[in-house]
Protein backbone atom coordinates (compact mmCIF):
# COMPACT_ATOMS: atom_id res chain seq x y z
CA UNK A 1 0.00 0.00 0.00
CA UNK A 2 1.11 3.27 -1.14
CA UNK A 3 -0.43 6.83 -0.30
CA UNK A 4 0.55 10.33 -1.32
CA UNK A 5 -1.08 13.59 -0.52
CA UNK A 6 -0.08 16.37 -2.57
CA UNK A 7 -1.37 19.86 -3.63
CA UNK A 8 0.60 21.11 -0.81
CA UNK A 9 2.28 24.91 -1.09
CA UNK A 10 2.66 28.11 -0.07
CA UNK A 11 -0.19 30.94 0.62
CA UNK A 12 -0.95 33.73 2.30
CA UNK A 13 -3.61 33.84 5.41
CA UNK A 14 -7.17 33.10 4.12
CA UNK A 15 -5.89 31.54 0.87
CA UNK A 16 -7.16 28.29 0.60
CA UNK A 17 -5.82 24.99 -0.94
CA UNK A 18 -6.68 21.45 -2.00
CA UNK A 19 -5.07 18.79 -0.73
CA UNK A 20 -5.39 15.07 -2.48
CA UNK A 21 -4.82 11.82 -0.97
CA UNK A 22 -3.92 8.88 -3.63
CA UNK A 23 -3.18 5.12 -3.35
CA UNK A 24 -1.91 2.39 -4.71
CA UNK A 25 -2.42 -1.24 -3.63
CA UNK A 26 -5.68 -0.16 -1.98
CA UNK A 27 -8.84 1.51 -3.30
CA UNK A 28 -9.70 4.56 -0.92
CA UNK A 29 -13.49 3.94 -1.59
CA UNK A 30 -13.30 1.04 0.71
CA UNK A 31 -11.16 2.64 3.73
CA UNK A 32 -11.24 5.20 5.69
CA UNK A 33 -9.17 8.31 6.05
CA UNK A 34 -7.56 10.20 7.82
CA UNK A 35 -5.81 13.83 7.38
CA UNK A 36 -2.94 14.53 9.83
CA UNK A 37 -0.36 17.24 9.86
CA UNK A 38 2.62 18.28 11.71
CA UNK A 39 4.37 21.17 12.51
CA UNK A 40 8.04 21.46 13.16
CA UNK A 41 8.63 20.88 16.78
CA UNK A 42 5.21 19.03 17.18
CA UNK A 43 3.49 15.91 17.08
CA UNK A 44 2.04 14.69 14.49
CA UNK A 45 -2.10 15.48 15.03
CA UNK A 46 -5.17 14.44 13.64
CA UNK A 47 -7.49 16.88 11.94
CA UNK A 48 -9.81 15.74 9.62
CA UNK A 49 -11.52 11.46 8.89
CA UNK A 50 -13.99 10.18 6.69
CA UNK A 51 -15.58 6.90 6.56
CA UNK A 52 -16.64 4.41 3.92
CA UNK A 53 -20.25 5.91 4.59
CA UNK A 54 -18.91 8.87 4.66
CA UNK A 55 -18.96 10.05 8.16
CA UNK A 56 -16.53 13.18 9.45
CA UNK A 57 -15.06 14.38 12.35
CA UNK A 58 -12.66 17.33 12.63
CA UNK A 59 -10.59 18.67 14.89
CA UNK A 60 -11.79 22.03 16.55
CA UNK A 61 -9.41 23.92 15.25
CA UNK A 62 -10.01 23.44 11.81
CA UNK A 63 -13.70 23.07 11.78
CA UNK A 64 -15.63 25.31 9.56
CA UNK A 65 -12.32 25.96 7.28
CA UNK A 66 -11.74 22.27 6.42
CA UNK A 67 -13.86 20.14 4.44
CA UNK A 68 -12.94 16.36 3.55
CA UNK A 69 -14.31 14.58 1.18
CA UNK A 70 -14.38 11.42 -1.34
CA UNK A 71 -14.26 11.32 -5.35
CA UNK A 72 -15.47 7.82 -5.39
CA UNK A 73 -15.19 8.11 -9.25
CA UNK A 74 -11.20 8.86 -8.96
CA UNK A 75 -10.80 7.14 -5.45
CA UNK A 76 -9.08 9.98 -3.97
CA UNK A 77 -9.54 12.11 -0.96
CA UNK A 78 -9.76 16.09 -0.50
CA UNK A 79 -9.23 17.99 2.38
CA UNK A 80 -10.41 21.59 0.92
CA UNK A 81 -8.74 24.30 3.33
CA UNK A 82 -10.25 27.81 3.69
CA UNK A 83 -9.39 30.50 5.23
CA UNK A 84 -5.91 29.23 5.99
CA UNK A 85 -3.61 30.92 8.87
CA UNK A 86 -0.29 30.84 9.98
CA UNK A 87 -1.14 27.90 12.14
CA UNK A 88 -1.77 25.52 9.59
CA UNK A 89 1.43 26.30 8.74
CA UNK A 90 2.62 22.01 8.52
CA UNK A 91 3.39 19.11 6.67
CA UNK A 92 0.29 17.44 6.00
CA UNK A 93 -0.13 13.38 5.50
CA UNK A 94 -3.27 11.11 4.45
CA UNK A 95 -3.37 7.66 6.49
CA UNK A 96 -6.17 4.49 6.01
CA UNK A 97 -7.98 2.83 8.97
CA UNK A 98 -10.64 0.04 8.63
CA UNK A 99 -13.82 0.91 7.00
CA UNK A 100 -15.78 2.04 9.33
CA UNK A 101 -13.33 3.52 11.87
CA UNK A 102 -13.21 7.19 11.78
CA UNK A 103 -11.30 8.77 14.03
CA UNK A 104 -8.18 11.87 14.95
CA UNK A 105 -6.22 9.48 17.03
CA UNK A 106 -2.95 7.85 14.74
CA UNK A 107 -3.13 4.32 16.57
CA UNK A 108 -6.39 3.41 14.21
CA UNK A 109 -4.66 4.32 11.14
CA UNK A 110 -2.40 1.10 9.45
CA UNK A 111 -0.52 2.72 6.50
CA UNK A 112 0.37 6.56 6.09
CA UNK A 113 1.72 8.44 3.15
CA UNK A 114 4.17 10.84 2.43
CA UNK A 115 3.47 14.11 3.72
CA UNK A 116 2.99 17.62 1.28
CA UNK A 117 3.86 21.14 3.15
CA UNK A 118 1.55 23.58 3.59
CA UNK A 119 3.29 26.93 4.32
CA UNK A 120 1.10 29.87 5.42
CA UNK A 121 1.97 33.59 5.41
CA UNK A 122 0.82 36.26 7.79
Amino acid sequence: VQLQASGGGSVQTEDSLRLSCGASGIILNNVAVGWFRQAPGKEREGIACISTGAFTSYRDSVKGRFTVSRDTAKAIVYLQMNNLKPEDTASYYCAVAGPSVCGLGRSIYDHWGHGTLVTVSS
